[in-house]
């Protein structure tokens, strides 16, 4: 058997056995090392193959695919700096707990370490950002490596599908000559060839334990439940019924999949920033238990007012089994399926809930909106907070939100409330960074439509490479452009009282005119100057095919005034309604 036979035979089985373990799809950013493993993924039926030329765009694309559809996707690269470009997309997925199978392809060990041109150290390049990692072999002839390629393939889909989620990263080193033998097909010649099938799993908790937390409960009527950043099916409807057992209210971030469709009667709290603002409003409102789910809320406010209460029992369930305890508060981590452990709760629950506990914080929660949207109705100018209001009323039922990190997260948190419409929110809160929004987003666009973009100016030109992907595999997205020419956020931040440097340091103008990037990438480009051509701009944007780049222009001081008069309004009503009742 030649060379080219041997690494025919041994990827043959690799991506065989990929297909099998359900992985469809594949990211490949061009290159000549990993040419072997390109062809292979192209030439096979049961793969989509995406081609992303910016390695750290493709990276993020794969990001968003897999975080669309909970399911593993291939990134594939080079060798080299490449595999390096990929970083900050593993340490995404790492955090956020989405299911990557990182390829990078490499020199073989005779030429490691010698000069040898585009060669990098690849060996465990990622860290501790990888679930697992293996340096494979070089191909060889034989069933015996056929069947190592199968075990590498089953073991690497099946570690980044288990709980927690994450990437897995295989480096595979490849001699000359790279093309393998395509004529005949190399696939489907060894049908009877054992496959390692790695059943999903969960964790579950004592049911001793439960009961003794049921009994817990039924002492302290005065619970919380506070769902930050979690993305799994069938959690919203298990927490909405927990919560309704318990009499419990639940706090809800923009990320938690809990702020759409019909909550029954649960107590869905989406007004908590702003709410959390009004120092006076904390008396009364202190919880002898906490149930958190998922991730940090992006609310600081809630932080801030959980630390206050620490006598409280803070109990936090993390399906990943995790240690998601930032601000230091849990009596007890608990490692169980969120879903079950709602469930299995919900039977347990019994006595009498508090009903005047959880009365108030919905009276408050709705002060909270009303005076929020009255604020709203009297904006005139462009304002970055009602431009999320008023998608909120737009975007049709089924659709998605990919939020980009800074001020465009903050302002879903304040302006995008509770809805009848079935929303999906996604958004890159692992490492919060806003490197790779616009390729995450694309990628979620696969299989999510309609899809909007929710983004800033700076990341959005921090990604504007990604935009090539809309075009090579005609992508669908709507991109809504908050640009107030800068990082708007920092003006909420202690640097903006050092106004000597503010502009140079942080607030960054770069006076870019996007409609340029639009033409580049073959997109529909609107400047919108007024309410009305927002929302028609928004409405034909779903008409549309393809790219469309709605930019709404802003003043960052302005947006500033409006945020801070509005909290104060919010706070005058809500002290107005505590005086009220406490006559």
């Amino acid at each position: 058997m030649t060379h080219q036979e041997a690494l025919t035979e041994y990827l043959a089985a690799f991506v065989e056995e990929l297909v099998r373990q359900g992985v469809t799809d594949a990211v490949i950013s061009p290159g000549s090392r990993s040419t072997p493993l390109a062809l292979m993924l192209a030439e096979h039926p049961g793969i989509n193959v995406y081609i992303n030329i910016d390695e750290r765009s493709a990276a993020f694309f794969a990001l968003g695919m897999a975080k669309a559809t909970r399911s593993p996707v291939v990134l594939l690269c080079t060798s080299g700096t490449a595999a390096a470009n990929y970083y900050p997309a593993v340490i995404e997925a790492s955090l956020a707990r989405v299911p990557l199978v990182v390829l990078t392809a490499d020199r073989p060990h005779e030429l490691r370490d010698i000069g040898a041109a585009q060669t990098v150290d690849q060996v465990h390049l990622y860290g501790s950002h990888v679930k697992w990692f293996v340096d494979m072999a070089l191909p060889e002839q034989g069933e015996m490596m056929a069947g190592y390629a199968r075990t590498a393939a089953s073991r690497a889909a099946a570690t980044a599908r288990k709980v927690p989620h994450g990437p897995v990263q295989l480096n595979f080193p490849f001699r000359e000559p790279l093309v393998p033998c395509m004529e005949p097909s190399p696939f489907g010649l060894n049908q009877a060839a054992a496959s390692l099938m790695v059943p999903d799993s969960q964790l579950h908790i004592d049911p001793e334990w439960l009961m003794e937390l049921s009994g817990k409960i039924t002492r302290m009527p005065k619970g919380l439940i506070v769902c930050g950043p979690l993305d799994v099916p069938d959690f919203p409807g298990a927490v909405r019924n927990l919560a309704k057992k318990l009499g419990y209210p639940i706090l809800a971030d923009p990320l938690s999949q809990l702020r759409s469709m019909e909550g029954g009667e649960a107590i869905v709290i989406d007004s908590y920033d702003a709410i959390l603002k009004t120092e006076s409003v904390m008396k009364g409102l202190e919880p002898e238990l906490v149930l958190h789910f998922g991730g940090l809320p992006v609310s600081k406010p809630l932080s801030l007012f959980l630390k206050k209460f620490k006598q409280a029992e803070y109990i936090i369930i993390d399906g990943g089994g995790g240690w998601k305890d930032p601000n230091r508060l849990g009596s007890f981590m608990v490692g169980c399926d969120e879903v079950f452990f709602c469930k299995e709760l919900a039977e347990l629950a019994e006595g009498d809930t508090d009903i005047a506990w959880s009365k108030k914080w919905e009276a408050i929660n709705t002060i909270a909106k009303e005076s929020i949207l009255s604020f709203i109705e009297s904006v005139d100018e462009l304002d970055e907070g009602k431009a999320v209001y008023e998608l909120a009323q737009l975007i049709p039922e089924n659709s998605a939100v990919f939020v980009g990190n800074s001020m465009p997260i903050r302002d879903m948190d304040t302006f995008f409330h509770h809805t009848q419409k079935k929303i999906r929110i996604m958004g890159n809160r692992g490492a919060n960074g806003i490197d790779g929004i616009v390729s995450t987003a694309l990628g979620a666009s696969v299989s999510q439509q309609p899809l909007f973009l929710l983004i800033g100016d700076l990341s959005f030109f921090h990604d504007m490479n990604g935009l090539l992907a809309a075009k090579m595999h005609s992508l669908n997205i709507n991109i809504i452009l908050l640009n107030n020419d800068g990082g708007g956020i920092f003006s909420y931040l202690p640097q903006a009282d050092e106004p000597k440097h503010f502009e140079l340091l942080y607030g960054t103008p770069t006076g870019l005119n996007f409609e340029h990037a639009a033409k580049m990438y073959h997109g529909q480009y609107t400047k919108v100057l007024d309410w009305e051509g927002f929302r028609i701009s928004v409405l034909d944007a779903v008409q549309n095919e393809g790219l469309n780049i709605i930019e709404v222009p802003t003043d960052r001081e302005r947006n500033l005034t409006a945020h801070r008069a509005m909290w104060e309004q919010v706070s005058r009503e809500i002290n107005n309604y505590l005086q009220c009742d406490e006559k």
